[in-house]
Parts: C-alpha cells; structure tokens; sequence
C-alpha cells in the first residue's frame, strides 16, 4: 500500500477511513431493509443504529486494549507518544462509526440535540488525534475501551426494550427488565468512575507539561474538556434511568401494599 505524507513529514499508511465508512453504511442498510423490516418507522430506524453500534462496541475495545498491550509506552508517558499504525487504524475505526450515526440522527432523528452533540464531539477528538496532531491515540484509546465495554450490554438492552415498545413482546420485554439493574450498574462503574479517573491522569500529565513540544495546547485542552463534558452526559443519563428505576420499584411495592 502506498504511503501519504503527515505533516511531519513521514510516511504513513493510506487510511482505511472509507472503506470502515462503507462498512458501516452496509450494516446500517441491511439492518433497516432486512433484520428490522417489520418494525414502526421510529424503532426500525433506532434498531438499525444499534446494529452499527453493535458491530463497533467490542472490535472497538479489542482493538484499543491490542493497541495498548503492544504500544513501547507503557506509562503516562504514551499520553504524548506519537500515534502507530495500529492505533490509527483503531481511530479510522471508531471515526466512521461516529461519522455514520451522526449523519443517522441528523436526516432521520434530528430532536436528539444532545446525542448528536455528544457524538460530534467524540468524533473532534478522534479526528484531530488522528489526522491533526497525530500523537494521543494511546491515552484516548484507553478512554475509549472504557466508554464501549458496555456496547454490547447496552444494545441488547436497548434492541429488547425497542422490540418492547414496537410490539410489546413480552420476551423482550422480561429481557429488557432482567438487564436493566445489572447494566445500569456496570454503566454506572465504568463511566462514573473509571472513565473520570482516566481523564484526571490524562490532565495531571498535561497540565505538568507532558505534552509540551508534541501536543499543541489547544488539542489537549479540547480533548479534555470534551471528554469531560460526555462523561457529565453519560451521568445525568445513568442518574435519569436509576431514577425512573427506583420509581418502579416504589409503585410495585405501593400495589402490593
């Protein structure tokens, strides 16, 4: 494969950015006109959005964590090591994931202001990693395993409790309760705790310097700030839904009364 010129004037491989983007375009399509076809309009089109989501979440992880274990840095200071191959082809995935549901949201379910936004604000930091200031992925990758641990729980639960509201199936409906306190707490752990931890180490290293000469000020700043602000998202999220939890179980407990 031929190789294009960084701005620092190496070599790298040519990014497999489009062929992830058709990837991802092919999985949105055959979700909607064949595995969703019989679902409303709104769940059908949510239900393939969750297929891209599911065919990202794990490879995501796998990828980073691989990147991560095979990366010379093995310390803090990998947060300013310059991107290899294989964690750019890890962002090259992960930016035609975002990519693709972000234009899903605006032509179909545009009202989704925050989900859009957060998703293009993942995506910023992604791409500036990747393609403008080509250090970081190593720090940003281990932030992003943690963020997509919970996919596939996450899309089951979501697919179950949009099969629920589609038809009200009552497989999909017992599925969607069973799951709920157990991804709630496994979602609650890694975004309310590890998630945050990982940032704060990122940002001590930054703010000591750490990435003085590599890591233009401007991109640390943004990435940190819009990891921060998704993190604030993905709490008020989780809060909401153990809110309406507890409420229901509140009610069960008042009808046995």
């Amino acid at each position: 494969m031929e190789a294009e010129a960084t701005s620092h004037g190496q070599a790298m491989p040519l990014t497999p950015l489009p062929l992830f983007m058709l990837l991802y375009s092919l999985i949105y399509s055959f979700a909607y006109t064949k595995i969703f076809n019989t679902w409303r309009a709104k769940q059908r089109l949510e239900a393939s959005s969750c297929a891209m989501s599911l065919v990202h979440g794990t490879p995501a992880v796998l990828m980073s964590l691989y990147a991560i274990s095979t990366s010379s840095s093995k310390d803090i200071s990998g947060f300013a090591s310059r991107n290899t191959v294989f964690e750019s082809f890890a962002l090259d995935h992960s930016i035609a994931y975002f990519s693709m549901d972000i234009i899903h949201y605006i032509a179909f379910i545009p009202e989704e202001v925050l989900f859009i936004a957060h998703h293009v604000a993942t995506l910023f930091v992604l791409a500036t990693c990747r393609y403008a200031v080509l250090h970081g992925a190593y720090g940003l990758l281990n932030i992003l395993a943690v963020a997509e641990i919970t996919s596939m729980c996450q899309n089951v639960w979501t697919l179950a409790g949009l099969k629920r509201d589609d038809d009200g199936d009552p497989e999909a409906t017992k599925v969607h309760t069973s799951m709920s306190p157990f991804f709630y707490v496994f979602y609650t752990v890694t975004r309310g705790f590890v998630a945050p931890w990982l940032v704060c180490k990122m940002m001590r290293f930054f703010l000591a310097g750490g990435g003085n000469g590599v890591i233009p000020k401007w991109s640390w700043m943004a990435w940190m700030l819009t990891t921060s602000a998704g993190i604030m998202v993905s709490w008020l999220w989780v809060s909401n839904l153990w809110i309406v939890f507890f409420k229901e179980i509140s009610k069960q407990k008042q009808k046995k009364v």
